[in-house]
């Protein structure tokens, strides 16, 4: 796979078309994309606060017509692509309907707040705070822009000579997830369809729409891929995750056939061939998500605790590589 080097900050990809990328890509460590063409930009994301997000830009405006931002697509509702609006003054800020709708239940003061109650919140509030709360910078946040333009399933626009196609893959990773599509480069941003040797989270799901968005992805024959998290990549990566969905649905599916429930599934699943993958904790919540989405009777407690959940889980694997202890018979009970 033709991974690029994974070093923060702005990545030419060519003819005006620029990623930003920011390692190691785990939690609230996202990436962005500017379009530049005929003294017209069209931004792909903003980042998880307003100070990251602040540098962005001004890395941005040092490259050819990088300085003024004339629309923003967000790709999806997750914070770290979007908490940034509120710098780019002026602009149109585009995304789906249901993203937008998604946003707006969005509530800052919940994050900038984690620092004096997250030990209130037990396991979940523990995880939050030392992934999301203590690493990134709420202080400034009161509000974020909200999209002032919407759209269902595709939307065509002309940045400068460029065509760029914005196309809603979802309900996969959330309610809706839309890539940008620019042809004539063969660049493709996927939001966070693709997260690149990080495991993916499936809030909303179903996870064939998630293994249809990554074949259409590949379809599209892109030269280069911009992924949510992770390295700048190709195709390769894509076919990646893809196999990770089909496998982590096949062996999913064989323990809740055979009665087990969802927090034994996920940690008996054998995750070996992603062991260099981050945020292994991930796939508890998407073994989650696949039993909600079998029917499964999972009580609401459980729903409000997974990330309580995925700190036990990446607790007990810390443990496991210290003692030399092995997880994940592979093998359904």
């Amino acid at each position: 796979m033709a991974n690029w080097p994974f070093r923060h900050g702005v990545h030419d990809i060519g003819n005006g078309i620029y990623g930003y990328v920011q390692p190691d890509g785990t939690w609230g460590w996202s990436n962005a994309g500017l379009i530049v063409s005929a003294g017209e930009t069209l931004l792909v994301d903003t980042l998880m606060s307003r100070s990251l997000t602040r540098e962005m830009l001004r890395d941005f405006a040092r490259v050819p017509g990088g300085d003024r931002i004339d629309r923003l697509v967000n790709t999806h509702a997750n914070p770290d692509h979007f908490v940034g609006n509120g710098l780019i003054e002026g602009a149109e800020i585009i995304a789906t309907h249901e993203t937008a709708a998604e946003m707006k239940q969005f509530n800052p003061r919940q994050f900038a707040s984690l620092a004096d109650n997250w030990e209130k919140m037990g396991d979940a509030g523990a995880f939050l705070y030392e992934t999301m709360g203590r690493k990134f910078d709420w202080s400034d946040l009161d509000s974020v822009a909200m999209p002032t333009r919407t759209f269902e399933r595709c939307l065509s626009l002309t940045v400068g000579d460029k065509q760029v196609d914005l196309v809603d893959l979802g309900p996969a990773h959330t309610a809706s997830d839309t890539i940008a599509w620019v042809p004539q480069d063969h660049v493709v941003f996927t939001g966070d369809l693709l997260f690149n040797e990080g495991h993916p989270i499936i809030w909303d799901g179903p996870v064939e729409n998630w293994i249809a968005a990554c074949q259409y992805i590949i379809d599209l024959a892109p030269a280069v891929v911009v992924p949510g998290h992770g390295p700048i990549t190709d195709t390769g990566a894509v076919a990646n995750l893809k196999g990770y969905f089909e496998y982590v649905r096949d062996e999913a599916r064989a323990r809740f056939e055979a009665g087990l429930g969802w927090k034994d599934a996920g940690r008996d699943i054998d995750m070996g061939a992603y062991d260099g993958w981050t945020d292994p904790e991930r796939i508890v919540a998407n073994v989650f998500a696949l039993y909600r989405q079998w029917g499964a009777p999972i009580p609401p407690e459980d729903g409000r605790d997974l990330f309580g959940e995925m700190g036990r889980y990446s607790r007990e694997k810390t443990l496991q590589k210290e003692c030399g202890c092995q997880t994940g018979s592979g093998h359904a009970h």
